[in-house]
């Protein structure tokens, strides 16, 4: 079985609007095994999500439509799912009266223009909406297939599918039971993980594999499928020991811990404490740490030192640096990482400084040159990196590369 989104809704095309039902649905139907082959975001045409949905039901046998089911004139979805399937639209009086005894319970008329929700595609059977007045439609098409309508409100979405939609679409894969796997890597390029992964994993028709890239972090996506929910572990099981020893430690998660997470853990296991320097990343590293609970147990102090001055006067960072390499240099990375681990006297201390971009860049030191400083017990390590992306993303990389870090030493020692 294959999948389709078309998010629907003139304000998903407005520049900076996030558009995030398309990402949950991705995400739980990979969990029951089944891929999404096409997503794309519709405008509140009527004409053009009847063309998107005519094309989309050529190459998938369930497509979701989202939002548009409000009362208002540009929620035309159920007009164009109609055309689109050349059924009539009618009044569903049930849905109709628990329209209006929901407004009645707050007191309210119900406005005329909410007559339009208890419209529905003949044939359509009616997905109950508990946060709101739009319900879903899930419609039949050429017997096997279907278009399901889902409102846009995230809330709504959500508890419809996990309550009405998933129930469905489980008992229509009959007895094949599915087994997902996500294996996180760092410290690799997605090129290099399908370098040293593609060989192996290819040589499986079952489980399929999937890699996704995210700044500083690659996704390896296994789904297996089985008569039974041991045969399809089994299956990934074997798929997994593989790709752990051609990934060694470039693997941190197969059970979908962030890695500050899993760094965290480190340090509580090995009774360690840890500081943290910052300057292009502005607090981000500290931040991630402390979105743990019980960060307190391994977190004691992290400066955000941005300025030369503040590098020196918190730091303790020698001023003549400045002059002769530079904020971002080997040598400042170093300095910051040891000035935190002496001021706070933790176990570890790392440390960032960099060029994030767009401007204060140059020949020599271009966007995306960053430094990073690890202070220990053990000893002194500073690493360069060139990161590619804008300036939130370099931002990104660089914590999740000075998590990695700490990670690293952690379990070497």
């Amino acid at each position: 079985m294959k999948a389709a989104i078309l998010a629907v809704g003139d304000e998903l095309l407005a520049p900076g609007r996030a558009e995030t039902n398309s990402v949950f649905l991705t995400e739980e139907l990979a969990r029951i095994g089944i891929p999404v082959v096409f997503r794309a975001v519709v405008s509140d045409d009527e004409s053009a999500i009847e063309a998107f949905l005519r094309r989309a039901l050529l190459g998938a046998d369930v497509v979701f439509l989202t939002g548009g089911l409000g009362p208002t004139a540009d929620d035309v979805t159920r007009d164009a799912a109609a055309r689109a399937l050349s059924r009539e639209m009618e009044l569903d009086a049930d849905w109709l009266e628990r329209i209006q005894k929901r407004f009645d319970r707050r007191g309210i008329v119900m406005p005329e223009v909410n007559r339009k929700q208890a419209m529905v595609p003949r044939g359509a059977d009616l997905l109950p909406n508990r946060h709101g007045t739009a319900p879903g439609l899930w419609i039949r098409v050429d017997g096997d297939k279907a278009a399901v309508l889902l409102p846009g409100p995230p809330v709504e979405l959500r508890a419809m599918f996990e309550a009405e939609v998933e129930p469905r679409l489980s008992q229509q894969a009959g007895d094949v039971v599915y087994d997902v796997r996500k294996l996180w890597v760092t410290g690799l390029a997605e090129s290099a993980v399908e370098q040293r992964v593609c060989e192996t994993y290819l040589r499986y028709k079952n489980p399929t594999t999937t890699i996704l890239a995210s700044a500083g972090q690659v996704e390896l996506r296994l789904t297996a499928i089985g008569t039974n929910s041991g045969e399809a572990a089994a299956a990934n099981d074997l798929l997994v020991a593989e790709l752990r020893a051609l990934l060694g430690d470039h693997l941190f998660s197969e059970c979908e811990e962030e890695l500050e997470e899993v760094v965290g853990q480190l340090l509580v296991s090995q009774e360690k404490r840890i500081a943290i320097a910052e300057s292009l990343t502005g607090g981000l590293i500290a931040s991630r740490l402390t979105d743990i609970p019980g960060a307190s147990a391994y977190f004691d102090e992290g400066f955000v030192t941005y300025s030369d001055e503040s590098k020196t006067s918190v730091l303790g960072v020698p001023a003549l640096l400045f002059e002769s390499v530079g904020a971002v240099s080997d040598e400042v990375a170093r300095a910051m990482a040891v000035g935190a681990r002496t001021r706070t006297g933790a176990d570890l201390a790392v440390a960032a400084t960099g060029i994030a971009g767009p401007s204060g860049a140059s020949e020599p030191k271009p966007v995306g040159l960053v430094y990073i400083g690890l202070a220990s017990g053990h000893g002194l390590r500073v690493e360069k990196y060139q990161v590619p992306g804008t300036r939130r993303q370099v931002k990104r990389w660089t914590s999740q590369a000075a998590l990695n870090l700490v990670r690293l030493e952690l379990l070497r020692h």
